[in-house]
């Protein structure tokens, strides 16, 4: 069940010789969410061997040109080559016009829609959901109206213990009543050998009704993964909560600290307070990018990132992050 980040741009606001614009794909069991649209992602996923026509959902942060350059000649290369699947696009009101004016200009022959919802949430709230994972928005602290997104599995069903299956002979609908989350109650009485799989109720086979309790007969077969994405924004105090827990935050550092004046007149955040907000949403891993083009050697933002967020990793073009599923021992 992949779970998997593909890192195509991390500069900020210039593009450099080594660094594309924002953007990020996230392949979560084969669907493919697109994080930023910067110049230059098509080129990037031609590299990174990433189809155009898998891309489901669009998530556009905001409407500064290094996060959305690239999405006209992206929608138009889809129309070329014949998309017919509806596409979501999930983005700040305003980029309404702009797509507006793309299918004025460009989009003569498209035969898929291209859907925008209106991002507008105070808090996160889920804006898009499959039966495994769900896709939640929150507002951020930028110059502009601007979301942050996270992108969570779903609390998967518990598995029964085969050892509690053969223990209590338990019956296919017992099973699923287990599976289900509701505890099965057997009434007192003598035993019975189990009977055909038509509702026919099973005995305790004693005096008094037997509780086979699903918090005892089941167990998670694996932990739900999430990921958070966080750009562009300044620090403000709910953040952390709102990415509480996440497996993997990604959250920009545009600037190291010598230059935090400069990020908070940007509102942007330095190294250091994205391993702040991390440490404090107690998030697993931090990826921090977006990197500011007066540092072609970045190791700086690591260094920096690494005093307050041990577990945080560099941002670069072509990486391919796999978050490994984690299953429960019984």
């Amino acid at each position: 069940m992949n779970f998997t980040l593909n890192i195509l741009g991390t500069a900020s606001a210039l593009p450099t010789m080594k660094r594309y614009p924002s953007a990020q794909v996230l392949d979560v069991r084969g669907r493919l969410f697109l994080f930023d649209c910067g110049e230059g992602t098509q080129m990037q996923m031609r590299r990174m061997r990433l189809s155009y026509l898998n891309i489901g959902t669009v998530c556009l942060s905001h409407l500064h040109g290094d996060h959305v350059f690239g999405i006209f000649g992206l929608l138009s290369t889809m129309a070329l080559m014949g998309r017919t699947s509806h596409l979501d696009i999930f983005a700040p009101k305003d980029f309404g016009k702009v797509l507006k004016f793309w299918k004025t200009a460009f989009g003569e022959g498209m035969r898929f829609e291209a859907e925008h919802h209106v991002l507008s949430a105070d808090a996160p709230e889920t804006v898009w959901e499959s039966r495994n994972a769900e896709l939640l928005a929150f507002p951020l602290n930028h110059r502009v109206e601007a979301y942050g997104f996270i992108l969570r599995e779903k609390e998967p069903m518990p598995n029964v213990r085969k050892d509690v299956i053969e223990k209590y002979g338990l019956t296919i609908a017992e099973i699923a009543a287990l599976k289900r989350g509701e505890d099965v109650v057997r009434p007192a009485g003598i035993d019975a050998e189990p009977g055909p799989e038509n509702g026919f109720m099973r005995f305790s086979g004693g005096p008094e009704p037997l509780v086979i309790s699903c918090r005892e007969a089941t167990y998670r077969p694996y932990i739900p993964r999430s990921y958070a994405y966080c750009s562009d924004t300044a620090p403000f105090p709910r953040l952390h909560e709102w990415v509480g827990g996440v497996t993997l935050l990604y959250h920009e550092a545009t600037f190291p600290e010598e230059l935090s004046d400069m990020a908070a007149k940007t509102y942007h955040s330095t190294a250091r307070q994205a391993a702040e907000c991390a440490r404090d949403a107690g998030a697993g891993r931090l990826l921090i990018g977006h990197y500011s083009s007066r540092y072609p050697d970045v190791s700086v933002f690591l260094k920096e990132a690494q005093e307050i967020f041990p577990d945080t990793v560099l941002a670069n073009e072509g990486d391919v992050i796999e978050v490994p599923l984690r299953k429960f021992r019984i």
